[in-house]
């Protein structure tokens, strides 16, 4: 009887484990996205099941990438690409769509109110959220760097993999809810991290990157570089002014860009630059680390 349970046991076990061995046997789901952060989003839903190409390597830009033809020619077999608004896909979505007619293109910034870039003539202005969700008006596209917003475009990344996968869609599912839950708990760290009511809640960064996060964390971003131009004497005149009014001892810039003109801020204050990746990889431990170093600088450690 025991032998006989057992074999029933080994049974049910290999009935319920079959079909992702074998979808596993198959090889993975291909799939692409433009920027490193998306592919940490793509991992942490799709696990194993999904191999994922990065268009835009380390070290460039979304804004002026070309991919190499090696790169299109690997497009030619995903099935999916998960879009999310940078410059880069203006250009080359419509080129990697007439490589591969068959592969589905997911916009995971569809149902995302989009904010506008700081006006290069006004330094540390307020912003005003555009209309919304129009590929017309791109505006801010750097939605991956705000907890709640990285929530809506795991929705829509759990939900293509499901339909495009669907053998494997409770995997997808439980992932995909893991995943939600650590990007909450994330986002409670962080609001308990700026809290309400300080001073000053106003940081200086070089390209303006920050502006979800600091509007999800209760702060302003000044920028010093804005759709690509760096500013002329007269304006680094003006950025050095802000900087002295805001307090700030920290530039935060991005490896991608040229820190000299954020260098010239900061010696003019008696300031630090600080590097602030918002493409890199990891992309948990890169927010958490920037928020401390945000932290610091406004004086709230």
């Amino acid at each position: 009887m025991i032998i006989s349970f057992l074999k029933i046991c080994l049974v049910f076990v290999l009935t319920f484990s079959i079909q992702p061995c074998l979808a596993l046997a198959q090889g993975p789901m291909h799939v692409a996205v433009s920027i490193l952060p998306q592919r940490y989003f793509v991992e942490k839903i799709g696990g194993q099941f999904v191999e994922v190409e990065v268009m835009v390597p380390p070290g460039a830009t979304p804004e002026t990438y070309e991919p190499r033809p090696g790169q299109m020619s690997v497009l030619s077999r995903s099935r999916i690409y998960f879009a999310c608004g940078v410059p880069f896909e203006t250009i080359w979505l419509s080129k990697i769509i007439s490589i591969n007619s068959k592969i589905l293109v997911i916009h995971t910034e569809k149902d995302i109110k989009k904010r506008e870039i700081e006006a290069h003539s006004h330094p540390g202005e307020s912003v005003k959220p555009q209309s919304g969700g129009s590929h017309e008006e791109p505006g801010d596209p750097h939605i991956w760097l705000s907890p709640p917003l990285v929530i809506l475009q795991a929705r829509a990344i759990f939900e293509a993999l499901a339909a495009t996968d669907p053998q494997n869609g409770a995997f997808y599912e439980t992932n995909y809810k893991a995943f939600v839950s650590e990007l909450v708990e994330l986002d409670l760290y962080l609001s308990r991290l700026f809290g309400a009511g300080a001073k000053s809640g106003s940081f200086m960064v070089f390209h303006p990157a920050w502006g979800y996060f600091a509007d999800a964390y209760g702060l302003k971003q000044a920028a010093v570089e804005v759709e690509g131009k760096e500013p002329k004497a007269r304006e680094l005149d003006e950025f050095i002014k802000r900087a002295r009014e805001l307090g700030a001892k920290a530039i935060f810039v991005q490896p991608q860009y040229s820190p000299k003109p954020a260098q010239i801020i900061a010696d003019a204050v008696g300031g630090t630059l600080v590097q602030a990746d918002d493409l890199a990889p990891d992309w948990e431990k890169n927010l958490l680390q920037v928020a401390w170093q945000i932290s610091a600088a406004l004086g709230r450690q």
